[in-house]
């Protein structure tokens, strides 16, 4: 077992073509042996927002703060703290945070996910990384 607060965990910046002021912290994983998930904790500046983007695993996003839209595609739903998102597999989506101060979400993955391609879908067309 590990018990630790997510402040002692690195902040790091999320240097995928298309991430504007998006960080992530890595908070249980496989370096933590663990077998089936991985969980993470993004913050995005405000004004700032994750890449346009889709990749063939799930993943669930929990909002802790703030305010933004999630694109469902072309679409934009709003969020807000206790928000819950579940992205199906190749859906495309990002993260938008439209306050004036940090949104801040968790998101987890399968650890199968873990170097699998994620592939960038910007607003011209869709290209991979």
């Amino acid at each position: 077992m590990r018990v630790q607060n997510y402040q002692d965990i690195d902040l790091k910046e999320v240097e995928m073509e298309g991430a504007t002021g998006c960080g992530v912290r890595q908070l249980v994983g496989q370096m933590d042996q663990a077998p089936n998930f991985a969980m993470r904790q993004f913050e995005v500046a405000p004004g700032g927002h994750t890449p346009k983007h889709f990749h063939d695993y799930e993943h669930e996003v929990f909002v802790l703060e703030g305010e933004g839209v999630v694109m469902d595609g072309d679409q934009e739903q709003p969020l807000s703290s206790g928000d819950v998102i579940y992205v199906a597999p190749n859906d495309v989506h990002q993260f938008r945070n439209t306050g004036d101060r940090p949104m801040r979400f968790l998101c987890l993955i399968p650890n199968s996910a873990t170097g699998k391609q994620v592939t960038v879908a910007p607003e011209c067309g869709l290209e991979s990384t």
